[in-house]
């Protein structure tokens, strides 16, 4: 009961959205790593920001990579997720997805609020999000990585039959319609060369995807490198998943 409390009052604490605050100096993050706890543990900060009443950490220790909350009195660093109560989505910090334009298999949509979306066609949910792409289609620009999730075997091949498409109308037609229980993935012929390719660029955007750090799909960000939860994309544009 008093971990669930300490939670809600750290989320009340951080209302403001993340984009509205700002990111650490060099300098100040130099003086963060020189608390005793960092020196000790040898703590990197990659990234920090101001989110209000806390900072918010990117870090590494012992080569493993975390985010991680700390006072700002510089007392008490805290594990562990916050959520924005405002909005229900985890406070973090933004990815950088500036670098990654252009790396995607396609992009889907004519209109002008960007996102970026990490997708395995063998993940149910995934298939239920793209189920909806044709009414927001005038509304967005999606910038589409495949990236097949290990315990789903057939997810490589599908993306790969998807990628292989010659055009972008053909390849969004696909995604949107091709299944396991499709044969024609399956049955598909690749010219000598072509699906060791295609298996490349697969790999590319799944490291795109390893450096954001991506972990499920289907995993959304918008323009500024903040997380969207899908269902909440949906709704911005007035329809409500069934």
């Amino acid at each position: 009961m008093f971990k669930m409390a300490k939670k809600i009052l750290l989320a009340l604490a951080l209302i403001t959205s993340l984009n509205a605050n700002e990111e650490l100096s060099k300098n100040e993050i130099k003086q963060i790593e020189q608390l005793e706890l960092f020196q000790r543990a040898n703590i990197k900060v990659s990234k920090a920001y101001d989110v209000g009443s806390l900072y918010l950490l990117d870090i590494v220790v012992q080569g493993n990579n975390d985010q991680v909350f700390l006072t700002k009195d510089k007392k008490n660093l805290i594990p562990g997720d916050v959520i924005n109560t405002a909005t229900g989505e985890k406070v973090a910090i933004p990815a950088d997805v500036a670098s990654i334009r252009g790396k995607e298999a396609f992009v889907f949509g004519s209109g002008t609020d960007e996102y970026f979306l990490f997708t395995d066609p063998e993940c149910p949910y995934c298939k239920k999000f793209e189920a909806y792409f044709p009414q927001i289609e005038k509304n967005v620009k999606i910038r589409v990585f495949f990236y097949p999730l290990s315990f789903h075997k057939n997810a490589k091949d599908l993306s790969i039959y998807v990628m292989s498409k010659k055009t972008k109308a053909e390849k969004i037609k696909t995604m949107l319609s091709v299944d396991v229980n499709n044969e024609s993935y399956k049955n598909r012929k690749y010219a000598k060369g072509e699906y060791e390719k295609l298996e490349k660029e697969l790999a590319e955007q799944m490291d795109v995807a390893s450096n954001l750090k991506v972990q499920g799909t289907p995993a959304v960000f918008d323009k500024d490198g903040k997380k969207v939860v899908w269902v909440n994309l949906l709704a911005k544009y007035g329809i409500q998943v069934k």
